[in-house]
């Protein structure tokens, strides 16, 4: 249980900090899907009220606003006027502040890197009653420390965040098949050299067909306009399915089913951003679909050195588990723009994030035989993602978590940080 604060202003929220009995956290749209944003026992610091814009520079693509304010929010803003944002998660039902925290990352990461990398400035509020302007100019650590500090370092109250400039709302895309994972290296080798600057892949991972894929790219156009309300259809999921409609042999038809259909309309087409970067946003409480024991994500990334052969073994050990995900997205980091955050996440090499139907232990033992492999590559998981990372995984994939735990603030507290570093 929670005791939840949900402040209307930035003087109230500091209030609330300040003079909180319990150990508090700050809390956004609650998206992440671990204990990133749990604090049992404790205090929550609701910000979505915190949703003021404060400045928009049209000129140059420069947005100041408060935490609260949501990706949506800040695109049905800036895009009418020729801008959007640097790099986007693939739901922008997420808050600004959140964004920063996680230090998210998109299909482009490898052209501009993380959020983080395009955050000017933030204001950070302090329990001790400080209010500290952070940048890679003044406080410098305090600003390193916060982008990708999953909420500990204080409450981020407001942010300035560069923006990028497009030619219209929509994307000259193309899909493309492939067969196996040499296939898609080759492909996202060839997609980066083509400059296309948003790629990302769907892989099956079950069975004999574990390796083949979708790869998709895309590019800003200049077609199609600015409308940023195309909202696309939206379908609600109106319950929680039976889990065991989620098995190895329905989740192998549906891959097999998504494979062929995409094969078959594979090719080039112009595509609204809203479809392109946010698909599962046009479902309402998609979770719902795990049944009531819900799901994990396992979402890694393997260093560029060793991540032909790794992820190699990472499907094996998947496909040979008896266990499924219908929902697998590959990605290839790049290292043109190293984040500033001391716990991004994104390195150079390959991302995996996977869901899995919570079955209990049988899950948990996979995970533990793909941790293994993800430690031996020097790789690291995702904590926006994560549930049940084992500490000393957090301690050596962040190597300099302790910067963080040195600049955390003493009254702010999580179910992962108490779970991975105290």
């Amino acid at each position: 249980m929670h005791e939840v604060v949900a402040p209307w202003t930035i003087a109230q929220a500091r209030r609330a900090i300040e003079t909180s009995a319990a150990p508090w956290l700050p809390y956004g749209m609650g998206r992440s899907y671990g204990d990133v944003v749990l604090n049992a026992g404790g205090c929550l610091i609701d910000t979505k009220r915190l949703d003021r814009f404060i400045s928009f520079d049209r000129e140059n693509g420069v947005l100041e606003a408060e935490s609260g304010v949501t990706l949506e929010d800040i695109i049905r803003l800036v895009l009418p006027h020729g801008w959007f944002l640097p790099t986007t998660p693939g739901t922008k039902f997420v808050t600004l502040a959140g964004a920063v925290a996680n230090d998210v990352h998109g299909k482009n990461h490898h052209r501009v890197g993380t959020f983080g990398c395009w955050v000017r400035s933030l204001e950070l509020a302090r329990s001790d009653g400080r209010v500290q302007e952070c940048s890679l100019d003044k406080n410098t650590e305090l600003f390193r420390a916060t982008i990708g500090g999953l909420g500990l370092t204080g409450l981020i109250t407001k942010i300035k965040l560069q923006l990028a400039r497009v030619p219209g709302a929509y994307l000259d895309s193309e899909e493309v098949p492939f067969s196996n994972l040499d296939e898609f290296f080759a492909l996202a080798q060839q997609s980066d050299a083509e400059t296309w600057e948003h790629t990302v892949a769907w892989m099956d991972c079950v069975g004999r067909s574990a390796g083949r894929g979708i790869f998709m790219r895309a590019n800003w156009s200049d077609k199609g306009g600015y409308d940023p309300r195309l909202d696309g259809l939206k379908v609600t999921v109106p319950m929680e399915l039976p889990s065991f409609l989620l098995n190895s042999v329905t989740i192998k038809m549906f891959n097999e089913l998504f494979y062929r259909v995409k094969s078959l309309r594979a090719g080039r087409t112009l595509q609204h951003y809203d479809p392109c970067f946010y698909p599962l946003d046009s479902i309402r409480r998609w979770n719902l679909l795990y049944g009531k024991r819900g799901f994990y994500q396992y979402q890694c990334v393997i260093p560029k050195a060793v991540q032909r052969e790794a992820m190699a073994e990472l499907l094996k050990i998947i496909s040979v588990s008896g266990l499924a995900s219908f929902l697998v997205v590959i990605k290839v980091f790049g290292d043109n723009k190293p984040s500033p955050g001391y716990l991004s996440f994104p390195m150079p090499g390959t991302n995996l994030a996977l869901d899995f139907p919570n079955r209990g232990e049988v899950v948990h033992k996979l995970f533990e035989r793909m941790d293994k492999v993800v430690a031996e590559a020097k790789g690291r998981i995702y904590p926006a993602k994560d549930g049940r990372m084992p500490a000393q995984m957090f301690r050596d994939g962040y190597p300099e978590w302790p910067r963080l735990a040195a600049l955390k603030d003493p009254r702010v507290h999580s179910d992962l940080w108490s779970r991975v570093a105290e």
